[in-house]
């Protein structure tokens, strides 16, 4: 993107580990880059080596071959000054509590003394309060849900000060409303402290709507770039992923209208849209043609109605499942 600093770049990377003496490589002569400001979402099936990708970026797996480049902001950085990781891996001290965790994302810049600075402990407060986890201080990490966690270890990395953030499935086990929150909140610190974050994640959905930047494990150990929308309609997802039922490009579950029943469907916005997706979950075909039966969906003020025309009658209803009955 232009005018855009980039602070890891990989040439002719190939990745992988040596099992028996022998190299197995995962992915190959890799070209990639995070630049500062930007979410990119890590996105390929289960068990293809994102995880070790990962690993080996933040310089915790050697590579097989090829180069890894970091621009260092400060020439005298040490590799935990320049990249934080959040890993998958459980915390053994688990009777820590979510302060003493946090402030350990200082380590890389304490001397001897292992004593924090009031310029640390402002750090500190300020990575607490980005990720609004103020009430969580005091409580011990078994005391923590997962979700709570995970804001915990993103506090961690933001503590770290580096501007190269690295999380590998931090939305993992986590219900909707937290992994949109995490998923938002690495959106928003992207943006606002101009780092560079890459994410390994499943959250198809999400991505889609909030990465900045798309890399899509390849077919061949390759991996592809682009924005979420250009690898929506080029088709890559699609060819990765080879979707069973799902239409990528509406979003959207593919239903059988195993009814044979076409109805004719009028309306406006979101309530147009869920009338819709019930009609078609029930086996209904909702078609752009005059058919004899023709539903409009009716808002006056804080009230929907679903108006039915069938056989001749007319009919109002007040709730979707009457309708559904009903025709």
């Amino acid at each position: 993107m232009k005018n855009q600093v980039t602070y890891l770049s990989t040439d002719r990377l190939s990745i992988g580990y040596v099992q028996q003496q022998k190299e197995r490589s995962l992915f190959e002569n890799l070209d990639l880059e995070l630049m500062a400001g930007q979410l990119v979402c890590f996105m390929g099936p289960n068990g293809i080596g994102k995880s070790s990708l990962i690993r080996t970026l933040a310089g915790l797996q050697k590579p097989l071959s090829g180069q890894l480049q970091i621009k260092h902001t400060n020439k005298d950085a040490s590799r935990a000054q320049q990249i934080s990781v959040v890993l998958t891996d459980k915390i053994s001290s688990s009777a820590m509590t979510a302060y003493e965790v946090i402030a350990f994302g200082r380590y890389p810049y304490l001397d001897w003394s292992i004593r924090l600075s009031k310029k640390d402990e402002q750090i500190i407060a300020n990575a607490i309060e980005m990720v609004h986890i103020e009430h969580l201080m005091n409580q011990k990490l078994y005391e923590l849900s997962d979700g709570q966690l995970q804001m915990v270890m993103i506090a961690r990395a933001l503590v770290q000060d580096t501007p190269i953030i690295l999380l590998d499935e931090p939305t993992a086990h986590l219900d909707l409303n937290n992994r949109v929150e995490v998923m938002k909140l690495l959106k928003r610190l992207s943006r606002t402290t101009s780092k560079a974050i890459l994410v390994a994640t499943h959250e198809l959905d999400l991505a889609l709507q909030l990465a900045d930047w798309i890399w899509l494990t390849g077919k061949n150990k390759e991996i592809l770039t682009g924005m979420p929308e250009e690898l929506v309609l080029d088709g890559s997802f699609d060819a990765i992923f080879q979707f069973k039922g799902f239409d990528l490009k509406t979003g959207k579950i593919q239903h059988e209208a195993h009814k044979g029943i076409a109805v004719t469907l009028m309306g406006e916005d979101y309530e147009f849209r869920w009338t819709k997706n019930a009609l078609e979950r029930n086996g209904f075909l909702v078609s752009n043609q005059h058919e004899a039966i023709s539903i409009s969906v009716i808002r006056e003020k804080d009230q929907v109605q679903w108006q039915l025309r069938q056989s001749g009658d007319e009919k109002v209803f007040n709730s979707l499942s009457q309708l559904i009955n009903s025709i």
